[in-house]
């Protein structure tokens, strides 16, 4: 009786019709591609376009999901799919990256650092997809993987650009890996921007401050998003931190 549900399953005209939706999904492969082409350039020892590609699947992360919600094409295989590909594009490849280009040397310390941040990210995302429907939509719990892999990917990204071999700051990487993999699976908040409303008018600030962060992006992108994903990182600790300080009671 059980054996023969699959096969009644095919035949059900209300399954048949249910399909893949297209667009966001392709834009999901394509992030998924975008992290295989950072593993494999990592291996051929060309970090810079490993780090750049570990962007670009940050960017194509961020539209599948958008893309999804406005044409109204959200389903629970593409959210499975979004999540085995966010392992890969900000999981194993910034691990894999960071470890090739300044961990290596470090023998045991090297793998265990970059395995720390594996991890994190795995638990980083099992546990954002059972807690989606209960938590703040506004914030984060935990240091979003993308911006993780984008902290690691940053960081490699700079120090190529300045020239440094990664075994002169191979400390300071295992230091940010590991940095990176904790804060995924930490309780602090860190802000969404899923608030924000596109379709609503902003103040002309607004608008300026925005062309402002595309300009000093443009000018130098490895330094500046590094640096704004370095602050972003830090953010969740500094906002519980000011809560603390809130709650604390005054002492006369």
């Amino acid at each position: 009786m059980i054996e023969n549900q699959p096969r009644k399953a095919l035949f059900n005209p209300e399954l048949r019709r249910r399909g893949i939706y297209i667009l966001p999904n392709l834009l999901t492969t394509a992030a998924l591609f975008s992290g295989f082409f950072a593993i494999v350039q990592a291996m051929q020892g060309s970090f810079e376009h490993a780090a750049m590609a570990i962007f670009v699947a940050m960017v194509l992360d961020g539209l599948d999901g958008r893309v999804a919600r406005m044409t109204r094409t959200q389903s629970a295989f593409g959210a499975e799919y979004d999540s085995l590909s966010d392992m890969v594009s900000f999981g194993v490849a910034p691990a894999l990256v960071i470890y090739e280009w300044a961990l290596t040397g470090m023998g045991r310390l090297g793998w265990i650092a970059a395995f720390i941040y594996c991890a994190g990210a795995a638990l980083r995302l099992a546990r954002f997809n059972t807690t989606l429907g209960v938590i703040d939509k506004r914030f984060f719990q935990g240091l979003p993987s993308p911006a993780a892999a984008a902290l690691v990917a940053g960081f490699v990204w700079v120090m190529i650009d300045f020239r440094v071999p990664g075994g002169d700051m191979r400390w300071l990487a295992a230091f940010i890996t590991v940095f990176a993999g904790v804060s995924m699976v930490t309780n602090f908040r860190f802000y969404s921007f899923k608030d924000i409303n596109l379709r609503k008018s902003v103040p002309f600030i607004v608008v300026a401050a925005l062309v402002l962060v595309f300009v000093l992006v443009s000018s130098y992108p490895p330094g500046v998003l590094f640096g704004l994903f370095c602050v972003y990182s830090l953010s969740g600790y500094v906002l519980t931190l000011v809560q603390v300080l809130r709650k604390k009671p005054v002492v006369r």
